[in-house]
């Protein structure tokens, strides 16, 4: 079996890394708490490509998402499927204004 580790980087890369799961969640039936909801065994089949199982049934995405600013990150987050992610997956750096 194999699997994939996905990398969304920046803005545009987080943007366009928070509708993938979207689609890929409804794909395999996943709702945006991480729940299967589906009803269709071939959903399961090769869910582990792209999630790993978490307690209490729950799949969460095999992803890391990194940005220089935290804002992308909230808007991740407070999105459709922010609550799906792992929290130590998002890698950020300080948003200053000024050299360090």
């Amino acid at each position: 079996m194999r699997e994939i580790v996905h990398l969304q980087a920046g803005q545009c890369g987080n943007q366009i890394g928070a509708k993938f799961w979207e689609v890929i969640s409804d794909e395999h039936g996943i709702d945006p708490t991480g729940t299967y909801y589906g009803d269709n065994h071939l959903q399961l089949e090769r869910i582990n490509v792209y999630y790993n199982e978490a307690s209490g049934g729950k799949y969460v995405p095999r992803t890391i998402l990194v940005d220089l600013e935290p804002g992308t990150m909230d808007s991740v987050r407070s999105g459709p499927f922010g609550q799906i992610f792992r929290p130590d997956n998002f890698v950020f750096g300080k948003n200053t204004s000024y050299p360090q």
